[in-house]
């Protein structure tokens, strides 16, 4: 699996430590930024990561921004994306399993690294169950039609 993560300066020291969670599952990451604290805008991280997934450049992706709020609603301006902010590991199994999310969005303001260790291998760790949910996710990708 390779998996994109991006995050801006409010995300950037959850973000050092959800690296450190998948090294350790040995996924292949690409990293597209930002590696600093200074004050920087989200969509400009939250694009490239968005558009790799959208190309299948990437599996799947992760963003984290503050709240997550920011991230997630700028990924999915991206025909392709169904990105889910999460913020526990009932909803990150929830959302993969019955809305096939392609990209994982935290809040380092709200979730610690404890926590955003255990939401990301449990997003990462559930698979899509398709069957009643396939229409419902194809629903939600022809609105963007």
């Amino acid at each position: 699996m390779k998996l994109a993560i991006g995050s801006d300066h409010a995300g950037y020291r959850l973000k050092k430590e959800v690296l450190t969670v998948l090294e350790d599952m040995d996924i292949e990451i690409e990293d597209v930024g930002c590696d600093c604290e200074d004050s920087v805008d989200y969509p400009d991280f939250a694009l490239p990561v968005s558009e790799k997934v959208a190309s299948g450049e990437a599996d799947k992706g992760i963003l984290i921004c503050g709240t997550g709020i920011g991230m997630s609603i700028s990924a999915n301006k991206v025909k392709g994306i169904r990105c889910a902010l999460v913020h526990d590991v009932f909803s990150a199994k929830a959302t993969r399993a019955h809305n096939d999310s392609n990209i994982l969005a935290m809040g380092e303001r709200i979730v610690g690294p404890g926590l955003a260790a255990e939401i990301v291998k449990a997003w990462l760790g559930t698979e899509y169950e398709g069957g009643r949910h396939a229409r419902r996710v194809e629903k939600m990708m022809n609105i963007e039609q």
